[in-house]
């Protein structure tokens, strides 16, 4: 089952690391680059709620790129695997594998260039100056884009009310934390408006539809003797990750 999202309350997967750097290798930085020059050519920006303009800059990329599809090419991985690498190595075998899929580069184009960077890894980088994009780039980081939209339909819960967690069947990418499955909980915030999620998971998330603050007391997930005093969980989910709780 692919459910690498959130598995916190799993045990026996440490040593669990305190390393505060943002970036633990001078590697990472780049890929963080390019996954944001991604997102701020990606095909759906002409749509967003902050403006765009895709007629200032040339790109060759044609894909829509979010955080979504981070997170999916990522937690797409085998579980193995994804238990194995570090966090941006997540990123970079995600980013490298939605290139190989979309066909800007085969698998044999792929290891040679690994190939030529592993025994050069000085040997120089293609560049290309392409200054509309660097300031699409900059734009994007300044303005980003929003998954709120307007509601078009009452909310089928309200403060106050029991929830059940669904258990919705296991795909790729998911936004339900393994941990809170048919788990009941009270609705602490309804959240104006509603919230899309770029990429449809499979799993009933997607389309745009009301977000929930529930809470959830930790006993019922870890037992007894597994938290401190005075505890509660909030989690923010999907309606369509919530049940009417009999």
């Amino acid at each position: 089952m692919k459910l690498q999202h959130y598995i916190g309350g799993l045990q026996n997967l440490g040593p669990v690391s305190t390393d505060t750097r943002v970036f633990a290798e001078e590697w990472e930085k780049r890929i963080f680059g390019i996954h944001t020059a991604m997102m701020a050519e990606s095909a759906h920006l002409p749509n967003a709620r902050p403006k765009y303009d895709f007629d200032a800059f040339d790109t060759s990329f044609k894909e829509v790129w979010t955080w979504a599809s981070l997170r999916t090419g990522a937690e797409g991985m085998q579980p193995f695997e994804y238990f194995k690498f570090r966090y941006y190595e997540k990123w970079l075998m995600g980013i490298m594998q939605f290139f190989v899929d979309q066909g800007y580069i085969t698998e044999k184009e792929l290891a040679e260039k690994i190939d030529t960077y592993t025994q050069d890894p000085k040997a120089d980088l293609p560049a290309k100056e392409n200054p509309g994009l660097a300031n699409q780039i900059r734009k994007y980081l300044t303005l980003g884009d929003s998954a709120r939209k307007p509601l078009k339909h009452a909310t089928k819960f309200n403060v106050g009310d029991r929830v059940l967690v669904a258990d919705p069947k296991a795909v790729e990418h998911t936004r339900l934390p393994g941990f809170l499955r048919n788990k009941p909980g009270v609705v602490k915030l309804v959240y104006p408006d509603s919230y899309t999620y770029f990429v449809k998971t499979g799993d009933g998330i997607g389309e745009p539809m009301p977000v929930y603050q529930v809470a959830f007391e930790p006993a019922v997930m870890w037992g007894d003797s597994a938290y401190e005093d005075n505890v509660t969980i909030y989690a923010d989910l999907f309606e369509a990750y919530l049940l009417p709780s009999n």
